[in-house]
């Protein structure tokens, strides 16, 4: 037997699989790297942290990402080199932290590398008839492997796309395993660059669990903050938007776009929602200028409405809703003020309660990714009638 394929086999086997997880979102703050244990497969997979942190990226890094990223028109030869050196740039994070950490490589038994998105095309926004949905993230799975010794999984987003989905949202697969209770009604709730939930109900019942994205999350604001004001990359502590007030003109526009009426689950990225977006929804609404404190306000106020609009439309019938928050955007208080006062009957909590670090979360998600990839039952999940296929994900790198 090919040495590789056995290697596999016997992780298979195994009880528990020891897994750095890896998340790098549109925000393009940081690499997620987390080192997890995961017990069992499935709706038993269990998760233990072992170590986790936040690699924030150098400015040229960010500036190369951006070079490419959510552009239609790019150089053809620098997503190519890009492709390599992302992987390169995040192996070398990775070694740093399993040497800071004391973790002897060889204890690990997989990567789960998410990839850097650089273009999003579900077909509701490329709206071209004879393609399907697309999506394309680079930082190259077999580099990363060679790199660091570890067997990595990767690109999970493509057999989505390939088995009928639009290749994200990927969370409900994670989120039912690790969180769903009986007796319970949830709403797992992340807040990155774009937002998204997973809703899980009470009966535990597979077929009803909905993952979908709501809109934006932080990409608006971050964006405009950063086109507006040189060394600052996001609204720290909501400083900025606290100040201004909501111009309900330009907050009526920019809600009036198509994809808030699409059904649900769909999908969405900054190739929508970017200051392109925000720009059309000014001139629409005849609005020329605006302070910076109050455009911060109204994006604010426009991320919090299309969330809640998106939780009410999707928990109907729900008296009480527990929503566990996770993401960049938990750290915005305005924010999830602006949420909390239309959801009365709500409790937000973050996923802390559910023993798993918020910040953590997505990294750990792409961890149980790569566990199913290996060990689990690809029928564990899957609702077909609602864009979320039966699948197992992932392509699989050896480091040799």
């Amino acid at each position: 037997m090919n040495s590789n394929i056995k290697r596999l086999y016997e992780l298979s086997n195994k009880s528990q699989r020891r897994v750095i997880g890896l998340m790098s979102g549109t925000s393009l703050d940081g690499l997620d790297v987390v080192d997890c244990i995961c017990y069992g497969t499935g709706i038993n997979t269990k998760i233990e942290i072992l170590h986790f942190e936040t690699i924030a990226y150098q400015e040229d890094f960010k500036n190369e990402i951006k070079s490419i990223f959510s552009k239609r028109v790019v150089d053809l030869q620098k997503v190519c080199l890009l492709n390599s050196w992302i992987a390169e740039q995040q192996a070398t994070i990775i070694n740093d932290c399993l040497k800071k950490w004391k973790v002897d490589g060889s204890s690990i038994d997989l990567m789960a590398s998410h990839g850097q998105t650089i273009f999003h095309a579900p077909k509701h926004l490329h709206g071209v008839a004879k393609f399907s949905n697309a999506t394309l993230q680079i930082g190259d799975g077999d580099h990363l492997a060679v790199k660091t010794g570890i067997i990595t999984i990767s690109d999970f987003r493509q057999k989505h796309i390939a088995a009928g989905g639009e290749g994200a949202p990927l969370a409900l697969y994670g989120d039912y395993f690790l969180f769903s209770k009986k007796g319970e009604n949830r709403l797992l709730l992340n807040i990155g660059g774009i937002a998204n939930f997973t809703k899980l109900t009470s009966n535990v019942n597979r077929s009803e669990v909905l993952s979908t994205d709501t809109g934006p999350g932080n990409t608006l604001m971050d964006a405009y903050l950063q086109e507006n004001f040189t060394g600052k990359y996001f609204d720290d502590q909501s400083a900025i938007a606290s100040k201004g007030i909501i111009n309900e003109a330009l907050l009526s526009s920019l809600k009036k776009n198509a994809f808030f009426e699409k059904p649900f689950p769909k999908t969405t990225g900054p190739e929508l929602f970017n200051l392109s977006y925000i720009e059309a929804a000014k001139l629409a609404a005849g609005i020329s200028t605006l302070s910076l404190e109050d455009m911060m306000a109204t994006l604010n106020r426009f991320t919090a409405d299309t969330i809640v609009q998106a939780i009410k439309a999707c928990t109907e019938g729900w008296d009480e809703i527990k929503i566990y928050t996770s993401g960049g955007g938990i750290h915005n208080p305005l924010l999830m003020k602006n949420m909390q006062v239309q959801l009365p009957n709500s409790s937000f909590l973050t996923t802390e309660k559910l023993g798993i670090d918020p910040n953590a979360k997505e990294a750990v998600l792409f961890a149980v990714l790569a566990n199913e990839t290996i060990a689990g039952e690809y029928n564990s999940i899957a609702n077909r009638g609602t864009g979320q296929p039966l699948v197992s994900m992932g392509k699989i790198s050896f480091p040799n």
